[in-house]
């Protein structure tokens, strides 16, 4: 990803965090010989038993994902194949309006992190198990209400034949948090005050992320 100046993140904890805050990636993977490349949106975690903290790039990092078998993705999974993960985080349009002044021209306020590793396919029962239920644990934690799954976890077994668990091993990140650093500082306030001011949440969590920046 090609990632101007201006609009790197301050560090890697940025990146995790968006990672965290926004869990529903796009694996994409080459194609066949010839072919199209795939592409799958699912959600992705923080593998739980990865120890240590985060590098500045992700890089030695661990992630769980799972898919439907019958994608035709899954069947062209190999272990090792390199992938990327596309994680967006928090966006919205900028108007001219916003600006005040003129000449000007319209953009897009965007954050988006690419993580490079390779997959490792997860064939065992138990371990795709595993990373359902660390799934569930940990989108019940941020985003649900601490669901109890003691009593589906024989469901959980039912449908396993259906679930295509992968780990991605890390290899590095770029990420992009475009959020108007060009500007200058006055113009910027403006436009994180125009989408405070929206009743949007992804208007709101973007300014939220500006006003971080500062």
């Amino acid at each position: 990803m090609y990632v101007p100046r201006p609009y790197r993140e301050p560090n890697g904890t940025w990146m995790v965090d968006l990672i965290h805050r926004n869990p529903l990636a796009l694996l994409t993977t080459n194609g066949a010989t010839d072919g199209e490349p795939f592409a799958t949106h699912l959600p992705v975690i923080q593998d739980p038993e990865m120890t240590g903290n985060w590098t500045a790039d992700l890089s030695g990092g661990l992630l769980l994902g799972h898919m439907n078998v019958q994608n035709p993705h899954w069947s062209a999974l190999r272990d090792g194949d390199p992938v990327l993960l596309v994680f967006t985080g928090p966006h919205a349009y900028v108007s001219p309006t916003v600006y005040e002044k003129t000449p000007a021209a319209p953009t897009w306020n965007f954050t988006s992190v690419h993580v490079h590793g390779t997959a490792e396919k997860i064939d065992s029962p138990e371990d795709t198990l595993h990373v359902v239920q660390s799934t569930v644990r940990a989108f019940e934690a941020e985003f649900g209400a601490d669901w109890n799954m003691t009593d589906s976890v024989d469901y959980f077994r039912r449908i396993l034949p259906g679930v295509g668990a992968f780990r991605v091993r890390v290899s590095g990140a770029d990420g992009m948090f475009k959020l108007s650093q060009e500007q200058e500082p006055e113009i910027r306030d403006r436009v994180r005050k125009s989408f405070a001011g929206r009743e949007c949440s992804l208007h709101r969590e973007t300014a939220d992320l500006m006003e971080r920046l500062q």
